[in-house]
């Protein structure tokens, strides 16, 4: 896409001059979450104003490099086309960068993440299968530097999950993982198969961005909570006392239900964290359904009935329908390598958003 760089960037010289001047005066401090968010704002906009400047220094390289290049000194010659190509990867990561800045980032990229993984068609096969997802997304926290909090699990009889719900708190956890909303299916031959046929499975992800306090008021007479004893595949704690929460919010009819913990207190205070997210996710599927068709097609809008990605074990192959990007190197994949999956996704994501805005 061929963008006027220069033009889009100055537009946003002037904001990042009302930000610095808003941010030097003390009385904006007395909302430490708007000095938050006017800082972070300014923050990005320098970051623009960085990638810009070396885009324009880089390109300035290349000419003088292409010049150098077409001399009869041999030796120059070849120096120069050297250095050719890292410079054009530079300009073409560069460019990238720039266009992200241009686009206004969704307010919600920089929340944390909860995340509920769900056994789907397949029976036991399925509940592994969600079980390999969470290994998946826990391995990729772990290579973020994320935090992964599990806040409730529902186990099958093989080690399996029927259901799992947890928190993935770090920079950027629903920037990334927001493209993982949706039905994934599994191509394998199961561990219970004795004629080794290929059986397909699902599992549905849905990401939430984790809600605080201030974005969902919860009232007290909304809410029907209950205690019950937690259930749980053996163990001495979780069994003996009555520490499970569940809560019915009635004017949605959601239900949520948390048993990790062998606290009573700490269970509710998970369960409010997941329906405020719930509450919270519910509320932006809402927003963009009255956007124009062309916000709603995007990736990412989070329709879990949509069948994203399939795992097929025996071609060694992880293909995402959405983009038609197909890895061969499904093992990887599982390992929690899923950046170039995501990389590519968010691109697409970012060509879409500029193509709409009329970049």
């Amino acid at each position: 896409m061929v963008m006027d760089y220069q033009t889009n960037v100055d537009k946003f010289r002037k904001r990042a001059a009302d930000l610095e001047a808003e941010l030097a005066n003390p009385v904006v401090y007395s909302d430490q979450r708007r000095a938050g968010d006017l800082a972070r704002e300014l923050q990005r906009l320098k970051k623009l104003f960085a990638d810009y400047d070396a885009w324009v220094a880089v390109q300035k390289q290349i000419a003088e490099n292409e010049e150098l290049a077409a001399t009869g000194d041999a030796d120059i010659a070849e120096l120069a086309k050297a250095e050719l190509d890292d410079l054009q990867r530079k300009l073409t990561k560069l460019e990238r960068d720039i266009q992200f800045g241009i686009v206004p980032p969704d307010p919600n990229d920089s929340r944390n993440t909860i995340v509920e993984i769900r056994a789907g068609t397949g029976g036991e096969e399925a509940a592994l299968f969600a079980a390999d997802l969470y290994r998946m997304y826990s391995k990729f926290a772990d290579a973020q530097g994320w935090k992964i909090e599990v806040m409730d699990t529902s186990p099958s009889e093989r080690g399996g999950f029927k259901e799992i719900v947890f928190s993935m708190l770090g920079q950027d956890a629903f920037k990334k993982m927001r493209y993982e909303s949706g039905v994934h299916r599994v191509q394998r031959v199961p561990a219970t198969e004795a004629q080794g046929r290929i059986h397909t499975s699902t599992a549905s992800v849905a990401v939430l961005p984790e809600a605080e306090e201030v974005d969902v008021q919860l009232k007290t007479e909304d809410m029907e909570i209950t205690v019950c004893r937690a259930s749980g595949p053996g163990g001495q704690g979780v069994n003996t006392t009555d520490s499970a929460v569940q809560i019915h919010h009635k004017p949605s009819g959601l239900i949520v239900r948390c048993a990790d913990e062998r606290s009573q207190i700490k269970n509710k205070a998970k369960a409010l964290r997941v329906l405020r997210s719930r509450l919270l996710a519910h509320k932006i599927e809402q927003e963009e359904a009255r956007m124009s068709a062309a916000r709603k097609s995007q990736i990412g809008t989070g329709d879990r009935s949509e069948k994203i990605r399939t795992y097929n074990f025996s071609q060694n192959r992880v293909t995402d329908h959405r983009i038609n990007l197909t890895i061969q190197n499904l093992p990887a994949i599982l390992e929690g390598e899923l950046e170039e999956l995501l990389e590519a996704l968010m691109a697409d994501d970012l060509n879409r958003r500029l193509s709409t805005a009329g970049a």
